[in-house]
């Protein structure tokens, strides 16, 4: 029997693209993660989320999604979904990688994630069901402007 929720591929994608928001504000390093700033896609190009600073933390808002993803989240009891904090608390863990709380909308949950950064257009995000368990990842692609 399984002890977690499964997620759907939907919820996935909100919880990596929170995941990879993480990894964009420090005040610190504001200028060095500058390039971290900006516009991702998740894998399935469902989901865009801008990256941007929240007072001395990232935040992750929801600037574009597909019909799909709309109508999973207003199923979930979110609407509307565009202009949606996803994305929320991140702070830098180490250099390179962030933590945070991540909303996902169509289940209606919050969940833990971190973002790692791979190269200046690729990010890997991971979230998690409770604690480290239950686990997914994906990798996200930086939306050129």
């Amino acid at each position: 029997m399984r002890s977690f929720m499964p997620f759907t591929r939907t919820s996935l994608a909100y919880i990596c693209a929170a995941v990879s928001c993480v990894l964009l504000v420090s005040p610190a390093s504001l200028a060095a993660q500058d390039r971290s700033f900006g516009i991702w896609r998740n894998p399935s190009g469902s989901v865009h989320v801008r990256a941007e600073p929240c007072g001395e933390r990232m935040c992750g808002v929801v600037v574009w999604a597909n019909d799909k993803a709309k109508n999973d989240a207003r199923r979930g009891g979110t609407d509307p979904l565009v202009g949606l904090r996803l994305f929320r608390d991140f702070v830098q863990e180490r250099p390179g990688v962030w933590r945070g709380r991540v909303f996902v909308p169509d289940i209606g949950k919050t969940f833990s994630g971190t973002v790692s950064i791979i190269d200046d257009d690729t990010l890997i995000g991971r979230g998690c069901l409770l604690g480290r368990v239950g686990c997914r990842s994906q990798q996200w692609t930086r939306i050129a402007q």
